[in-house]
């Protein structure tokens, strides 16, 4: 069997770190390592608008933010395929069909959706559309056979639905659909980071993120503002390092030679808590040390984001050719789909 990844992102605004330590490193990371056949990247504005439909413009407008975030990081379009998600109607028939398949209790259940109808503050007016999200979200990934979703860990919920439903199909209709496995950032630091004002999750409409697009002095500002342990008030104190946002940032980006580069007094990120712990280390030098590490880390990133600006048509081409190629992928999942449900009624016996 071949080996695919389905992977994405809703284009409702920029992407930020947390979209780049969760899934988008480790994307161009899983696209160079030559271990997979296929990679399908969706930009998936007909789930954006599921909460959104009425800023459509919103959404239009960040797609090609969205793509620009995707070739900055490294995503190469001769290695995956970059697409629109609305632009493959095959993916609202499967939808439509797996939609027999779960009851609105099970739906209902999913924590994922409860914490996003929550944050959201729904209540009782939940649009349809948002509500069947993990069948839209299961679709997409059955659609291109993919045998590997990298999530962040506010997804495992989505994808373990998502295996459930492709168990029913193919218990029902016979072995059509593949089931598939969940890939998860290695450094637990990278499941979630938290947002900037100490909040639980990076979000953006929360505007608590740092953006990959943010320049140099915008960084540095969100950096030197960021939450930190309230009771740390004086450098003498003691400091807590377990939950503290720039702590948790530290451990998501830096690495060994970052202490010889920027901050050589410490040989790494151990001895700066123990340091932290004990008193006597303010928080004043420990996020001018997270800045120099941001920085370093997201340089690059700027710089090939202007040279994708600068070829803005090259852009939408990409997104044309690769949506072109992830609809006839579609098509052969939809085509077997529809034979396994026999409701293939037109075709040669």
């Amino acid at each position: 069997m071949a080996k695919i990844i389905l992977t994405g992102d809703r284009p409702t605004g920029r992407l930020h770190v947390g979209h780049y330590v969760g899934s988008l490193k480790g994307r161009v990371e899983l696209q160079n390592s030559g271990k997979f056949d296929k990679i399908f990247i969706m930009i998936a504005d007909a789930q954006a608008l599921t909460d959104n439909a009425h800023q459509p413009q919103k959404v239009r407008e960040n797609i090609i933010q969205v793509a620009l975030d995707y070739l900055s990081c490294g995503i190469d379009p001769q290695k995956s395929t970059i697409f629109i998600q609305s632009m493959i109607p095959e993916l609202t028939e499967l939808t439509f069909y797996y939609m027999n398949l779960v009851t609105v209790a099970r739906v209902g259940r999913n924590p994922t959706v409860k914490s996003e109808i929550k944050m959201r503050g729904f209540q009782a007016s939940i649009p349809l559309g948002f509500f069947a999200y993990p069948v839209s979200q299961t679709a997409d990934i059955t659609a291109f056979a993919a045998t590997d979703v990298p999530v962040g860990e506010d997804q495992l919920p989505m994808l373990e639905q998502c295996r459930e439903i492709v168990h029913s199909f193919n218990s029902t209709y016979g072995e059509t659909l593949v089931e598939p496995r969940i890939i998860l950032p290695e450094n637990k630091a990278c499941l979630r980071l938290p947002g900037t004002d100490g909040k639980a999750k990076m979000s953006k409409s929360l505007g608590n993120c740092i953006y990959l697009s943010d320049d140099e002095e915008t960084v540095r500002k969100k950096v030197m503002s960021m939450f930190t342990d309230p009771n740390h008030l004086r450098v003498e104190d003691p400091g807590t390092v377990e939950g503290n946002p720039v702590f948790v940032y530290l451990d998501a980006f830096c690495r060994p030679e970052h202490f010889a580069k920027f901050w050589p007094e410490y040989k790494n990120l151990d001895e700066v808590k123990a340091h932290y712990q004990r008193g006597g280390l303010g928080d004043v030098k420990i996020k001018k040390f997270l800045n120099q590490v941001l920085q370093a880390e997201l340089a690059p990133i700027r710089a090939r984001r202007k040279e994708w600006e600068a070829k803005l048509p090259e852009v939408y081409e990409i997104l044309k050719a690769g949506t072109e190629k992830a609809r006839a992928a579609a098509a052969e999942t939809l085509h077997a789909v529809r034979a396994a449900m026999q409701i293939n009624y037109f075709e040669n016996k």
